[in-house]
């Protein structure tokens, strides 16, 4: 018998939104913050220097925050996701019939039934790294790869957040106070329009209903600053 060739034949996958969270986090909150800020200082001074110069400090100041904010709640993450590894691989080895009735129960729920079933939790309580993983990712929803890097998650929110908070600014950098402030009410609502569409069509959701709301909580910072700026500059005069 000639033996035959088995081809194996794997589909593609889109990995490009794997980090989507944490670019969408700080370039987000870069954009709001810094609009809200400088729109703000820019009604209340109409000084091109001061609004660069609070612009630029709340820039770096905000992209080391939210670095430091990543690196920590991605650690504080890691930590609760090895506790409950930990106490799930303790009850493998204490009351295994207990934890297979827990992978029976959950495929049993996807619709699986009988010999197949039964095939199912076999191999899936075979394997110990198998078993905890299924019960990690399908009883308590969590991913180990999720809570991985906690610096390359700093690194990724430190940068996005760095790029977001200089779109607001660079207007101010080449044209007056009063332009400049249209010019970067326009960049920032394009930024944040088409970044919600971007997370629509990488995740689920309507692009435009996405976008919407990007663009909106956007400018509610902006409108918020805005008045503040207005409400200052009154009584300063």
């Amino acid at each position: 018998m000639k033996k035959r060739k088995l081809l194996k034949i794997s589909e593609p996958h889109n990995h490009s939104g794997g980090n989507l969270k944490d670019i969408i986090l700080g370039g987000q909150d870069g954009v709001v913050n810094v609009l809200g800020l400088i729109l703000g200082v820019a009604v209340a001074t109409f000084d091109k220097k001061i609004v660069i110069l609070a612009g630029l400090s709340s820039t770096f100041a905000e992209s080391i925050s939210m670095a430091a904010v990543a690196y920590t709640s991605t650690k504080a993450a890691q930590s609760y996701y090895q506790s409950l590894l930990l106490k799930e691989k303790q009850e493998i080895k204490k009351i295994p019939r207990l934890e297979k009735k827990e992978i029976y129960s959950i495929y049993e729920e996807k619709g699986f039934q009988g010999k197949f079933l039964e095939s199912i939790v076999n191999k899936v309580t075979g394997d110990k790294k198998i078993w905890l993983k299924t019960l990690m990712a399908e009883k308590f929803g969590l991913l180990q790869k999720e809570y991985n890097n906690p610096r390359k998650s700093a690194l990724i929110v430190g940068i996005s957040s760095l790029v977001g908070s200089f779109i607001p600014l660079l207007p101010f950098f080449f044209f007056n106070v009063n332009l400049s402030i249209l010019l970067s009410l326009i960049l920032s609502g394009f930024s944040l329009f088409a970044a919600g569409m971007v997370k629509a069509k990488m995740t689920v959701g309507t692009k435009f209903k996405s976008g919407l709301e990007m663009l909106t909580i956007g400018m509610l910072a902006a409108v918020t600053g805005y008045l503040v700026g207005i409400i200052f500059n009154k009584v300063s005069m």
